[in-house]
Formats: structure tokens, sequence, C-alpha cells
């Protein structure tokens, strides 16, 4: 049977999906440095020559995921929302994200994958909006804004990143929806209260 011709269009895009999840789950097992392209090709059921078609290699493969991660992130991260249930939302976008969060994870841990100059630009902007934040009242003005950002970020994926914690701490799976809603509106409580703290 001869598919339509809007089909056979959709197929590369299929095709670039599956392989952008294949390299997501490649690299939050390895890291890049131990990801292979070999590996991502089986993982995606694919001609590994199709990676470097359609991206270029791995370092292309790895700007693909941080694009899917900023196109979910504009989804779930709504800045107009106050500070607790914005960080709530990223506890629970880690929480159902895991493999992103280990990919930044692993990342961390080897400084290694291709150096991304936006992300620096990012954290600036980010601490910026958190300076906002400050002066509107939602956290005190004893705290430097960088190293809240800094705590934030840590908060957020505590669930992936001290697993063996939430485990013997919590007595709940870390990977369990149940423990990524009650993390989050345990999180969103905590930043509220640093709302409620007046500067020393």
């Amino acid at each position: 049977m001869r598919r339509a011709p809007e089909e056979k269009q959709r197929d590369p895009e299929r095709t670039k999906a599956r392989i952008v999840q294949a390299a997501l789950e490649e690299f939050a097992a390895k890291g890049f440095a131990g990801a292979r392209v070999g590996e991502i090709a089986a993982r995606a059921g694919v001609n590994k020559q199709l990676i470097s078609y359609y991206f270029g290699g791995k370092e292309g493969l790895y700007q693909a995921i941080n694009t899917r991660w900023q196109g979910e992130e504009s989804a779930f991260a709504d800045h107009g929302a106050t500070l607790a249930e914005l960080v709530a939302g990223y506890v629970r976008a880690n929480s159902e994200r895991r493999d992103f969060g280990k990919l930044m994870l692993w990342q961390g841990l080897t400084d290694d994958g291709p150096p991304d100059e936006s992300f620096a630009e990012d954290m600036r902007r980010d601490v910026e909006q958190l300076r906002r934040r400050q002066e509107a009242g939602e956290f005190p003005a004893d705290l430097d804004p960088a190293a809240v950002l800094v705590a934030l970020f840590a908060m957020t994926a505590a669930g992936i990143s001290f697993p063996q914690l939430v485990r013997a701490v919590c007595e709940r799976d870390p990977a369990s929806p149940e423990f990524g809603a009650y993390y989050a509106e345990q999180v969103q409580r905590l930043v509220a209260h640093l709302g409620d703290v007046p500067a020393s």
C-alpha cells in the first residue's frame, strides 16, 4: 500500500524525533563523552549515517536535545507565577523528564559536552529575574540572587541527584510520580516561606 505524500513528508520528522529521544537516553545513561553514535542509532533503529545527515554528528544531537528542553520548558515555566510556583513547576518537570536532569548532572560531574555559549547568558538573565523578584519581596534582601539560583537548581534536581537520600529519609521511590508531586508541594511551601522571613 502506497503512503500519501504528506505521510512521506512526516517520516523525516518522526525519524529525527526518534533519534533525539534515543540520544537523550544514551547521554543520560553515559554522559556526552561515553555516548556512542552507533549506540544512539541502534536505540533509534536507524542507520548511523542518518545522524550525521540530520544533525551533523554527536554535538549537533546534543544541541537538538537542548533545543527540545527549551521548547518543553516554555510550556511549564510560567514566569508570571510566584517564585514558589515556578520552582515547584521545575521540580515536577525534573520528576517527569528525568533524563534531562541526568544529562545536566553528567555535564556537571564530568564537565563534558560541547560548550553552550547561550547557557551562561540564560543564567545571567535568570539571576536578573530573581533580583527583580527579590525587589518585589519574594525573598529577603540579604540573599544574593546568584546563590539563590544555584540553591534552587540543586533543590529542583534533588530527586535525580540524591535518590539514595530520598529513599532513606522520605521512604519513597525518587523516580515515582508520587514522590514528584509530594516533593514539588514541599518545595513550593519552602520557597513561599522565604517571602515571610524579614532580612536580618
